[in-house]
């Protein structure tokens, strides 16, 4: 359904001015309220937003910001439509976010070719065995080398060569030990009246008793391919709008209808493949807690994908109406390429528009706005993905929000120092110091061996060129640092180590408090790192938050950690008891 289908337009037709006059009029101002209302409207551009925050305002009582707004915007309402779009859809929630479009997903469907032997076979079985078969009963027939006989013959080679020509994805009729071959090359000896050609009873009895299993592959071959089922999902997402998620995929993702039988000929009642319906999944628009539960979010490295339509969720949660939330959502995701809205300089021209404004004081104060986005966001990942790192998509946008926030954060993005000049990022040791007060004495420390009184005292120092050796000397290639910060992926590591790559920042910073608690964390992260099929790098970073979650455990919650964990282990498979055994009594000893 297109965003104008079935739904009355009152501005259809009007240029920009005279749509603008019509809604300051009072049957304008309801239409506008009832969009509000419904939600049935669609931005195109920012400033489209415009009349439906005076039409709010209005109905808020504060006719005075209104009237002001008014005369702000008369000036430019020739040449820019400040109205909505009527739409038959409602605009998502302020809290949906989707992982991809409806246009992203029909990108991603139309990518898939058929599949070449899953084609071949079904060109087998649907053009050359019902040929065969054909084959076989005429030289069944009971006139076999009559006159009548050799000319359906001569017709029958005929549509044989049309055949040949149009489906060349199957080989095998070609084949000269096959049946169809052999039947095939005695009639055409016969039609040319080369040799009396007797039958070969053999090959007919032959025939004959494998000619119903091949009538049941036959049947089973006119089941629709994932290929045609693939274009019925594509023809229903393009009566969407390409720009934004699905509120429901069930329509997109359903079995054929009877109505879709009677225009496809699929079969009424076939189901969508689950491949299929995987890429469409990613278009629900929904809370982002919907997302995880669903599976539709698999990683940190998704979710930092993300992270632009979570802050627009979050920017607009301080306006307490619920119709007006939604409109601020909308105008911040009009933006051509909204995924990258959060630059400071888009943010000024929003909020320095006279919509924002005379909306202003709906919205507390922007920095309290952002610390709360930032404690949130980096609250949630870790809740989602607690054995996995910060991607450094993420980190970006935390940093962002740090500014914005007005918070000293020292934010770390890999990699740590620059390739040629091996010259380290100075927030290094802003980092190691904030590791340093937090996990000194802790469980943390020990297991790594790491002095962080010594750590800490290196950082006052301000020598980076001291911090890489320690690194590298962690790495066990002490006197070798070099630029070994941008290149050596073992001192790369201790330089994650050292710095707890995000985390003690995140606590001591901004005050992050995870609501299943830090021992919940350190259950997850142990389960993180014993997964099947863990890499070695995933390993270490599971591992490395399991021991940064549980070094914040008070003394009981960490005894009923080690207690799990030791449960756990002993009911893993043999491949990963050997794998975590060393970190697992390295854990133990460093807890003891």
């Amino acid at each position: 359904m297109n965003e104008n289908d079935q739904h009355p337009n009152p501005l259809a037709g009007m240029s920009p001015g005279d749509a603008f006059a019509h809604c300051l009029t009072d049957e304008g101002l309801a239409w506008l309220r009832s969009l509000l209302d419904s939600g049935r409207y669609a931005l195109h551009a920012p400033e489209e937003a415009a009349l439906l925050a005076v039409a709010w305002l209005q109905r808020a009582g504060d006719t005075g910001a209104a009237a002001e707004l008014v005369e702000e915007l008369r000036p430019f309402a020739r040449e820019v439509r400040f109205a909505p779009h009527p739409a038959s859809l409602p605009v998502p929630e302020a809290d949906a976010v989707h992982r991809r479009t409806v246009g992203e997903a029909a990108a991603l469907l139309s990518l898939r070719e058929p599949d070449p032997a899953v084609e071949a076979q079904r060109e087998a079985l649907t053009v050359w065995r019902p040929f065969e078969d054909e084959l076989l009963s005429h030289w069944l027939r009971a006139d076999a080398h009559g006159a009548a006989w050799r000319a359906d013959g001569a017709a029958l080679l005929t549509r044989y060569r049309s055949l040949a020509a149009l489906h060349t994805r199957c080989t095998k009729h070609l084949d000269p030990k096959s049946n169809a071959s052999i039947l095939r090359r005695a009639l055409e000896e016969a039609v040319a009246g080369r040799a009396p050609a007797p039958r070969p009873a053999g090959l007919l009895r032959h025939a004959v008793t494998s000619a119903g299993a091949k009538r049941d592959r036959v049947r089973q071959a006119d089941r629709p391919t994932h290929h045609e089922l693939t274009a019925l999902v594509l023809r229903r997402l393009s009566a969407y709008p390409v720009d934004r998620g699905l509120p429901e995929v069930g329509p997109a993702t359903g079995p054929v209808t009877a109505q879709e039988a009677l225009e496809s000929g699929l079969p009424v009642g076939t189901a969508v493949p689950p491949s299929v319906r995987a890429v469409v999944a990613g278009t629900l628009d929904a809370p982002l807690d919907v997302l995880l539960e669903r599976g539709t979010i698999p990683s940190a490295t998704v979710l930092a994908e993300l992270s632009p339509q979570l802050l627009v969720t979050y920017a607009v949660q301080g306006y307490a109406d619920a119709s007006l939330r939604t409109l601020m959502a909308a105008m911040y995701r009009a933006r051509r390429g909204y995924r990258h809205w959060w630059d400071p300089e888009h943010r000024a021209r929003l909020a320095a528009s006279p919509w924002v404004r005379a909306l202003g004081d709906r919205n507390p104060d922007p920095a309290a706005t952002a610390r709360a986005t930032l404690r949130s966001l980096a609250e949630l990942t870790l809740r989602a993905f607690p054995g996995a790192g910060l991607p450094n998509a993420l980190v970006l946008t935390l940093s962002g929000l740090a500014r914005q926030a007005d918070l000293p954060v020292p934010f770390l993005t890999e990699p740590f120092a620059d390739s040629s000049s091996g010259t380290a990022c100075a927030d290094l040791l802003a980092a190691a110091r904030t590791a340093a007060e937090l996990l000194h004495g802790t469980v943390y420390e020990r297991y790594y061996g790491i002095d962080y009184a010594a750590v800490r005292d290196l950082a006052d120092t301000q020598n980076l060129a001291d911090f890489a050796e320690l690194c590298a000397g962690h790495a066990g290639h002490a006197g070798h640092a070099g630029r070994a910060l941008a290149t050596d992926p073992t001192v790369i590591e201790q330089a994650r180590i050292l710095t707890t790559s995000h985390l003690a920042t995140l606590v001591r910073h901004v005050g992050i408090a995870p609501r299943s608690g830090w021992d919940g964390l350190a259950r997850g992260a142990f389960t993180a790192a014993t997964r099947p099929g863990a890499t070695a790098k995933s390993t270490a970073c599971a591992w490395r938050q399991l021991l940064f979650h549980l070094s914040l455990c008070t003394a009981d919650e960490q005894a009923s950690v080690l207690a799990w964990i030791d449960a756990r282990a002993a009911r893993h498979p043999v491949r990963t008891a050997v794998r975590i055994a060393l970190p697992l009594a390295g854990l133990r000893l460093a807890a003891a």
